[in-house]
């Protein structure tokens, strides 16, 4: 692979877009940042000074994408397949997501997920959202499959934490679950993310001190707060370092609402989501769920009674959606990829634009309509016409 030194574009660097700027890619690392007139041993790829570049978007909760649904078939060749789809739309990682389902099927997603998280994949671990939720919070999820934690299915999720190459995390309702057991998965390495819950607030405080250290799609399959019962959503608010992962589409939340959490919490502890299902990247208008017809219209995956099931955007979406209600363009992409690292661990490897990181790149439009992408170095512009000037 060809050393790159590639210039041009506003770089996002330490939270603000950079002029005059170079990134000097080797060996799918990024090696330097340098001003642009400097002249290292590399190839120069020098492109358009009105375009951004950022670094490639963190998506931690995908169910599907590119036509096909992890749960249809948990297996290596479906998490790659949703990741190359995702990547054509900005996204360089991504978690394949496992909502509830039986123990077999998680078992086939721990093998998928140990196959398919490679450098050269954009797959970096794995997500089981359930089946330890709250059965009066299902949202789509199958209710018949949601039940307490068993030996075999802690014995898995600690196992796979400590073998698999990337995260493991896992979205539970805490009144679900014991004191002990969260501290069992999260001494073991399994981060943890409350959701589909009815926690009250003291047991959201309880759970945040043995080992719960984020919110899954937050305000979604949890109750609004109240009065006299602050619950789980004033829980994550105004906790100071738990993270909390949006659907920024306006659609799953109310633009007030999605104000609302940007005023209380920090933007460093927000992460944009996706919950994409297999419509991303493709015309589908309708896909089988767990033996339910969903169907897309008008921005919306509804059942048949009109019960919300995913998202129909990809995270570039949710980043200018979030610019839309205010957000600096800077601070939005941070919400889709540095701040996805920290709350993943991984912030050392991927999400920032820096020295020793992987070279996982998104190329922008003035508009943040997506460009093109680098994963691990490698150039996939499929989409911008750039393909023939920018080689891998």
């Amino acid at each position: 692979m060809t050393a790159q030194f590639i210039t041009g574009p506003a770089i996002l660097r330490d939270g603000a877009w950079r002029q005059g700027l170079g990134v000097l890619i080797d060996h799918g690392v990024i090696r330097a940042i340098l001003p642009d007139g400097e002249t290292p041993h590399a190839e120069r790829v020098a492109l358009p000074p009105d375009c951004k570049l950022a670094p490639g978007l963190i998506d931690i909760q995908v169910n599907g994408g590119g036509g096909v649904l992890f749960n249809d078939q948990p297996a290596a060749p479906t998490a790659h397949e949703m990741a190359a789809a995702h990547r054509r739309l900005g996204t360089t990682s991504i978690l394949p997501t496992l909502i509830t389902d039986t123990l077999p099927a998680m078992q086939l997603a721990a093998l998928a997920a140990r196959a398919a998280v490679t450098p050269q994949s954009g797959v970096i671990g794995i997500h089981f959202e359930g089946p330890f939720l709250s059965p009066k919070r299902p949202g789509v999820h199958h209710r018949d499959l949601i039940r307490p934690a068993g030996e075999d299915e802690l014995a898995l999720l600690e196992s796979l934490a400590a073998h698999l190459a990337g995260p493991v995390l896992l979205t539970l309702a805490p009144e679900m679950m014991a004191d002990a057991t969260l501290e069992r998965l999260s001494e073991a390495g399994v981060i943890l993310s409350a959701g589909h819950s009815e926690a009250g607030y003291a047991r959201m405080q309880v759970a945040l001190s043995h080992g719960v250290s984020g919110f899954t799609h937050l305000f979604n399959a949890m109750p609004a707060p109240s009065a006299r019962d602050p619950g789980i959503v004033a829980a994550a608010l105004l906790n100071e370092t738990g993270f909390c992962g949006v659907i920024m589409d306006g659609i799953h939340v109310h633009a007030p609402m999605l104000r609302l959490l940007l005023g209380a919490k920090p933007w460093d502890r927000i992460i944009l989501v996706s919950d994409s299902m297999p419509p991303a990247g493709t015309d589908m208008t309708d896909f089988m769920l767990q033996g339910q017809r969903i169907f897309r219209s008008q921005g919306r995956l509804t059942t048949q009674d009109g019960t919300l099931a995913g998202a129909d955007i990809c995270l570039a979406d949710a980043v200018r959606f979030a610019v839309g209600l205010g957000v600096p363009s800077e601070a939005a992409l941070e919400m889709a990829a540095a701040v996805p690292a920290a709350f993943l661990g991984i912030g050392h490897r991927l999400g920032r634009i820096a020295p020793g990181l992987r070279a996982d790149l998104v190329l922008l439009t003035p508009g943040l309509e997506v460009m093109g992408t680098w994963l691990a170095g490698v150039w996939d512009g499929a989409r911008s016409g750039l393909a023939a000037d920018i080689r891998a």
